[in-house]
């Protein structure tokens, strides 16, 4: 007659049983729900530096025309880097002889970004005026 004995003398076998993995896969997914919009946040708000320094760049490119040439018009569009033009593109900037708009446009993942689209004028002000979104 064989018999067994209760707990951990039944040929060695011990596991966890379904309610402890349970309360682990619960926690595991209570934690992804706070990181998750975290880092996502995290990232737009990158891209969001990476459009600003854009338009800053291309500031500096229409400044560097208007020193050579003592006008705006028929500056060239400017230029930023491929990684920002993913999400942010350059508008046409609107010129006149001592003037110019420049926009970033938010595109592909960063629509619908709170700041929308950065803009800076030739005196420096830009728009949106929070600081958060420079």
């Amino acid at each position: 007659m064989i018999t067994f004995k209760s707990g951990a003398s039944r040929g060695g076998a011990q596991g966890f049983s379904l309610i402890e993995l349970m309360i682990v896969v619960a926690i595991m997914a209570i934690i992804a729900s706070i990181a998750l919009p975290a880092y996502n946040e995290h990232v737009r708000t990158s891209r969001r530096a990476a459009g600003a320094a854009c338009v800053t760049q291309a500031a500096q490119q229409m400044e560097r025309f208007y020193t050579t040439n003592l006008t705006y018009t028929g500056a060239p569009l400017p230029v930023c880097d491929p990684d920002t033009a993913e999400f942010y593109a350059i508008q046409r900037p609107v010129l006149t002889a001592r003037t110019y708009t420049l926009s970033a446009v938010p595109g592909g993942r960063q629509n619908g970004d709170r700041c929308g689209n950065l803009s800076v004028t030739q005196a420096g002000v830009r728009t949106p005026n929070d600081r958060s979104c420079w």
